[in-house]
């Protein structure tokens, strides 16, 4: 997946700006980085799995 034109947000309850995991939508679901590497790994998760974690 290319991740280059997603746009990247951190949560707003994060009060650390380095240790953060970052969150981007996709068409099929969301992308998630490690704020302290964007360059690195990117895991995706279809929208029926994120749903089920965040509830």
């Amino acid at each position: 997946m290319d991740v280059t034109p997603l746009s990247w947000r951190k949560s707003s309850y994060s009060s650390s700006q380095a240790n953060c995991v970052e969150i981007a939508h996709t068409p099929t679901g969301i992308a998630v980085r490690d704020s302290k590497n964007p360059d690195g790994p990117v895991l995706h998760f279809p929208k029926i799995t994120w749903a089920a974690l965040v509830r």
